[in-house]
């Protein structure tokens, strides 16, 4: 098999067409690189130039083998550049999972934006989950980052947990509700509908916190029909099947036929986390939570996400 350092001879003595000057240009004498290019030719089973006393020309086998050798030398050089970059934790993979309603959030996107822009060479991959399956996820590796609503619980020790802020909760209401015409609702006016959950068995950092807030005021939930995502959510107050809690960011959702109103309550907010390992994590984490950093101190003080 040929090795590397004979085709760079022989890439640098068909650009030169002169073993002197590419003997220079490689910082060797000239003999010895006279018999690689000998010994090249004999792995190979042709000759790769013509030579005189006074000349070097390719040969015809030459000319068709040296675009293939160039190549194999520019991937070798790109493969280095790259290695060069994995091992600063500059290109490779990373795997963001998020729950549906954050991929509402302006920090959300602002966030894969600027570390796309930074960080070109990694592929970013997202998926999108509730909050409690981001735990097992994060701790087996299939997720390296998870952006959630849901604090994991204390036994989950090998996940680390760094929360971004609280993002106030908005009522969603059908725009035929009498609801729909308050400049604000009360939590206390939302429990008298059906309320529009995820699924029970969906583990929602959302739900969490909308049901710790009827519990603390004490409020019944009447239970309306659920979905499995935050669009789906506001389809079914569009259709009048209830009222929902959401996210601000959820306002992004101009559906017709749905009102958003604030809550009376400003204590009303769901929890904006980031999840990740303890252990093992990697430069490319670390570049991800850096860029969150950046973009909350730039936003500090603002109030909410």
């Amino acid at each position: 098999m040929l090795d590397l350092r004979k085709l760079r001879y022989f890439l640098t003595v068909a650009e030169e067409l002169h073993f002197g000057r590419a003997a220079l240009r490689l910082h060797l004498a000239q003999p010895p690189l006279t018999r690689q290019i000998s010994a090249m030719e004999a792995e190979l089973g042709f000759r790769l130039f013509d030579r005189t006393s006074r000349t070097v020309t390719l040969t015809a086998q030459g000319r068709s083998f040296l675009p293939y050798a160039r190549a194999v030398l520019e991937q070798v050089e790109l493969a280095q550049v790259m290695a060069d970059k994995l091992a600063a934790g500059r290109a490779g993979q990373l795997a963001l999972g998020y729950a549906s309603s954050i991929a509402l959030s302006d920090l959300f996107s602002q966030a894969l934006q600027a570390f796309a822009q930074r960080f070109a060479d990694v592929q970013l991959t997202l998926v999108e989950g509730a909050s409690v399956s981001q735990w097992s996820q994060i701790a087996d590796g299939r997720i390296d980052i998870g952006m959630s609503r849901m604090q994991p619980p204390c036994e989950r020790s090998d996940i680390q947990s760094l929360s971004l802020g609280d993002e106030p909760l908005v009522a969603a209401i059908s725009s035929d509700s009498p609801l729909a015409a308050q400049a604000q609702v009360t939590l206390a006016e939302l429990s008298e509908h059906p309320l529009i959950l995820f699924p029970a068995d969906y583990g929602s950092g959302l739900n969490e916190a909308i049901e710790q807030l009827y519990r603390r005021d004490r409020l019944p939930v009447r239970p309306g029909p659920s979905g499995r995502q935050i669009t789906s959510i506001i389809a079914l107050v569009a259709a009048g099947q209830g009222v929902a809690l959401v996210p601000r960011c959820a306002q992004a959702l101009a559906k017709q036929g749905v009102t958003y109103r604030p809550l009376a309550d400003p204590s009303a907010t769901a929890p904006l986390l980031v999840l990740t390992r303890k252990q093992g994590r990697s430069q490319l984490v670390d570049a991800f939570m850096g860029v969150l950093d950046e973009l909350l101190q730039a936003r500090a003080p603002a109030v909410g996400l």
